[in-house]
């Protein structure tokens, strides 16, 4: 069973979030914010990050260039339902750090589903 790491500050998203990739057969970890997240990821066989990039304290950029100083193959979903930017800008900034695929929130599930189908 894979193991996915989700780091969003929103506890409803991340509850959402948590309940459909279960349902799909995925064991997952929860984070509210990347600090808390890197702790999880060094504490654990992690397969798979999905992180929001606009949080409090460490933000989503940050945290996707220490998670690749700590394992530079690890497969890891961007997502973003925006802020001061439109989305689009945070996932662009997001892609040109190499993460395997971005999704604008709010997503679907067969959304997220076919980009897991390809990890």
């Amino acid at each position: 069973m894979k193991k996915v790491l989700i780091i969003d500050d929103d506890k409803v998203f991340r509850t959402s979030l948590t309940k459909m990739l279960v349902k799909a057969g995925y064991a997952t970890v929860t984070a509210s914010e990347g600090e808390e997240g890197l702790t999880l990821f060094k504490e654990g066989a992690i397969d798979l990050v999905i992180t929001d990039i606009i949080m409090p304290r460490m933000e989503g950029i940050e945290t996707i260039v220490e998670l690749r100083k700590l394992q530079s193959d690890l497969k890891i979903i961007a997502i973003s339902g925006g802020g001061k930017l439109p989305p689009e800008k945070h996932l662009q900034n997001a892609k040109a750090l190499k993460v395997n695929a971005v999704l604008k929130k709010p997503f679907s599930f067969k959304q997220l589903e076919a980009i897991l189908s390809t990890l």
